[in-house]
């Protein structure tokens, strides 16, 4: 499994609209990379790591395919839609990144600690 980052940079005076994004963008990416998508997942920047800190990154989206191929092969034929409704959204050139995936773990609520996977 691989993830692809899509990494909107935060800089002064930048605009980014998360509610055009979260219910418009992201369902149409969704829609447009069909059954290739595994899943998604967005994220806000909040801060960076010193106190008060401004975050590096003002959003990023993982987008989880099984293979680099597999998000080629579906984004190619959409890159155009796709990126054409960028302008809707921000004027934050992204970054996009190939990953590859070595963990994601997810913890059901109310479990935490190292006993978390114990039987």
């Amino acid at each position: 499994m691989i993830t692809v980052s899509v990494l909107y940079p935060q800089r002064a005076g930048a605009h980014f609209d998360f509610d055009y994004y979260l219910q418009r963008h992201i369902p149409l990416v969704q829609q447009l990379l069909g059954p290739a998508l595994k899943g998604v997942r967005v994220e806000r920047g909040l801060a960076g790591m010193e106190p008060g800190s401004p975050a590096g990154y003002a959003a990023q989206a993982l987008l989880l395919f099984d293979s680099i191929e597999a998000f080629q092969q579906a984004f190619a034929p959409v890159a155009a839609r796709i990126t054409g409704d960028i302008p809707h959204y921000t004027d934050i050139t992204p970054q996009l990144q190939y990953n590859e995936l070595l963990l994601w773990d997810e913890r059901p609520a109310g479990v935490h600690g190292w006993y978390a996977n114990a039987e």
